[in-house]
């Protein structure tokens, strides 16, 4: 029984040394790092607005897709994933729904919809679509609040992002951020 307490003696101790180094301090030494440095992304980059009557709201994150269905706002991608082949017959189905989705939101709009609005990102949870799936909806969304249509560019415009570093993937237009300005929340 000694002999198990001495060979034990020593495994608990450096289980609680590296418990403590990896565990405690590590973790205090990144998370502290962290809300220094990266305050914003560390906490999630939540979109806080001040609203009329002076108090705050939180609005999401602006790094996670939000799902908007109401034809006066952006319409994003397709939140979720799957794992259906893309010719399979069951992602054709979820594609067509999503066409049809889009169709009755605006149905003069005879703009071949792209790609991106009828199809899931990868993570599924993409706050970003393309330019050109902005541009599509930019009608619709002018018609239904009484706006010009370059009104509703510029707002998109402005919270368009550019490729990482000028050439890595493409031009990408926040979803919630668009439709808090277009509410005039931001």
């Amino acid at each position: 029984m000694k002999n198990i307490l001495k060979l034990l003696r020593p495994a608990f101790l450096c289980f609680m040394i590296m418990t403590l180094i990896c565990g405690v301090v590590y973790t205090g030494v990144v998370t502290g790092i962290a809300q220094v440095f990266f305050r914003d992304k560390a906490n999630g980059s939540i979109i806080t607005v001040t609203l009329n009557d002076g108090t705050k709201k939180d609005f999401g994150s602006s790094l996670l897709e939000q799902e908007f269905k109401d034809p006066k706002y952006l319409i994003g991608r397709p939140m979720g994933t799957t794992n259906l082949s893309p010719n399979s017959k069951g992602e054709e189905n979820t594609v067509n729904e999503r066409i049809s989705f889009l169709k009755g939101l605006d149905p003069g709009n005879n703009a071949p919809i792209p790609i991106d609005l009828v199809t899931s990102s990868g993570s599924g949870v993409d706050p970003y679509i393309s330019i050109e799936a902005a541009m599509y909806q930019v009608p619709r969304i002018a018609r239904v609040r009484g706006m010009n249509e370059n009104d509703v560019k510029s707002i998109i415009d402005k919270y368009t992002v550019n490729r990482f570093l000028g050439f890595i993937g493409e031009p990408g237009v926040n979803v919630l951020k668009v439709n808090l300005a277009l509410d005039n929340l931001l």
